[in-house]
């Protein structure tokens, strides 16, 4: 990408946005899939925190990292208060794409470069961060460092968290060498902002298809992961007839169908993307399916009809094969619009100063904006997806749109943190 230009406050020349992608780049990144596996708590995590503070560091800001293990990068007095924060993510679901919460965060550091050749004086303190483990890929919940720091995930549930190897959160941290013991909610980080605005790659195509590089989140929709465990009956693959068999592969199979099918009927999307199987054997029949539903919504009433229909045509295919069925609601996030005035704010200043047409859209994604929000005024930044494509390693986003966000970041913070 090309270079966003600026100095340092040491009056050294920091690393280019260019420079930065270089080098985060190769971070996490699977040498076979071509996409990334930057899981909490694990060596690629380590090495992109390591990445965060030695930016923070070649621009002479204020590394901290807070009870929960989120980054924070402070120009002026972080305990002023009323603080403008940037930021976003780089931890990556299995096998996740380049730009899905890490551009948010080079754009940070790359929006403050352009603000100091501008010349710009603040009188806001601000703060640039990444939020740990927002994905939720090894752990199964996701924005768990935003979670802890606004008060919606307590510390007793968040030690019941488990990866997939039975590895808890704190062990995981302690591992990492964090004090797990630290971890829960953070009023007083939160009393010192005044306002977050997260910059991220659109996960959709609604700027590719209005033709606009930048645009301004409205809302969040409101979406939840269920946990569905069917269970049946182990059994010979070769030798048990099929009238003699409790399968839970067909139960889940059909439920699979019905969340399509329910979705489709209410405007939403519904998707069953992660599976265990017990014992997992070729010539085994299953005793265990464990599948773990994603669902979303334009409004709750919509997600409801939808959650409450596939829960029903499962229980019915269950019933019909002899299966047992436990549905385990593991996370939900309401409805969440961004802060009108905020909003509106940010969307004076794309137009008046640079006059641009600036769509404002919803989104089917989570973000730690939305975590926030019920906390401190939040406002989101979108840049152009040209294909939709994200959670894969196909993610992408032009050069010039990306600059295009960094430009529109930059103006939005001289606008808040500069008056």
């Amino acid at each position: 990408m090309p270079p966003v230009s600026g100095r340092g406050g040491t009056g050294a020349h920091p690393p280019s946005f260019q420079q930065m992608w270089r080098d985060l780049r190769p971070l996490g990144r699977n040498p076979e899939s071509k996409g990334y596996r930057r899981y909490a708590w694990t060596a690629a995590d380590a090495e992109c925190r390591q990445w965060f503070k030695d930016q923070a560091e070649s621009r002479g800001l204020t590394h901290e990292l807070d009870r929960n293990g989120n980054q924070w990068a402070w120009l002026g007095d972080p305990t002023a208060g009323d603080a403008v924060v940037t930021g976003s993510h780089l931890d990556s679901v299995p096998d996740g794409g380049a730009f899905d919460g890490p551009l948010g965060v080079v754009s940070a550091f790359a929006a403050l470069d352009e603000l100091r050749a501008r010349g710009a004086e603040f009188t806001r303190p601000l703060a640039l961060t990444n939020f740990g483990d927002e994905e939720g890929a090894r752990f199964g919940l996701a924005c768990v460092g935003s979670r802890l720091t606004a008060g919606q995930l307590t510390r007793e549930a968040a030690y019941r968290l488990t990866d997939a190897d039975g590895t808890t959160l704190p062990e995981a941290m302690e591992r990492a060498g964090y004090d797990p013991a630290a971890i829960g909610p953070d009023p007083e980080r939160l009393a010192r902002i005044g306002a977050f605005v997260e910059l991220h790659v659109e996960q959709g195509r609604a700027l590719d298809l209005s033709g606009d590089p930048v645009g301004i989140a409205s809302a969040i929709w409101p979406h939840g992961r269920w946990r569905y465990d069917f269970r049946g009956e182990a059994n010979h693959a070769g030798t048990t007839r099929l009238v003699d068999r409790r399968d839970p592969m067909l139960s889940y199979a059909e439920t699979v169908l019905a969340a399509r099918r329910e979705a489709e009927l209410a405007g939403a999307v519904a998707t069953f993307g992660k599976i265990a199987v017990e014992p997992n054997g070729v010539n085994a029949i299953p005793s265990l399916v464990r599948g773990w539903l994603d669902a979303r919504a334009a409004d709750q009433s919509a997600l409801d009809t939808v959650t409450a229909g596939i829960e029903k045509a499962a229980r019915e295919y269950a019933d019909r094969h002899g299966i047992d069925l436990d549905v385990v609601r593991e996370s939900f996030t309401p409805v969440v619009e961004f802060e009108h005035a905020l909003r509106d704010e940010l969307g004076a200043i794309l137009g008046t100063d640079r006059q641009l047409s600036v769509p404002v859209l919803g989104t089917g994604a989570g973000h730690d904006a939305g975590i926030l929000s019920a906390s401190v005024p939040t406002a989101m930044l979108f840049v152009r997806n040209p294909t939709g494509v994200s959670h894969s390693p196909a993610e992408f986003a032009a050069e010039d749109d990306c600059v295009a966000g960094v430009a529109a970041l930059a103006d939005v913070l001289e606008g808040l943190a500069c008056r």
